[in-house]
């Protein structure tokens, strides 16, 4: 079974739940913006949190949307005030999952993401999310991967 996590990550904590991910056997794609968010983490946070809240897409450099071969989908998006990531939002818009089972890994600095879970139960209904608490200030939520990944 060929499962492939696709993510994005800004402050370092999707990039090591790609490690893990690839440690697993997952095929790992990373997406990055064309713009980068402001350099001041106050301003990124209150930009990307603002965006986010109105499902906001940001502009990805172009990236491999193919999903030939792939059996599983696991999408990684980092949480911005309590909403999936600009650049997930877009992703989703992107990628042509047309049947292709989904599900996401969430990276709270609360450890919580209420709207981002409700939104996927509403879009994805037959997808599982795990959200990880800061998986770089608190390694051992990584852990939570090995049940989900399997």
């Amino acid at each position: 079974m060929k499962t492939l996590f696709i993510y994005y990550s800004f402050t370092g904590s999707g990039d090591l739940v790609a490690e893990r991910m690839r440690e697993k056997g997952a095929e790992v794609r990373k997406v990055q913006t064309k713009k980068a968010m402001p350099n001041s983490f106050f301003w990124s946070v209150m930009t990307g949190g603002f965006l986010a809240s109105i499902g906001h897409k940001m502009p990805l450099i172009d990236y491999d949307k193919s999903l030939d071969g792939v059996d599983r989908v696991i999408i990684g998006s980092p949480v911005w005030n309590g909403r999936l990531s600009c650049p997930v939002n877009t992703l989703l818009s992107e990628l042509k999952l047309n049947g292709v089972p989904v599900d996401f890994v969430l990276c709270s600095g609360g450890g919580t993401a209420p709207k981002a879970e409700q939104f996927l139960a509403k879009e994805y209904p037959a997808s599982s999310v795990l959200v990880l608490k800061e998986p770089k200030k608190y390694p051992e939520e990584l852990d939570k991967l090995d049940g989900f990944f399997e």
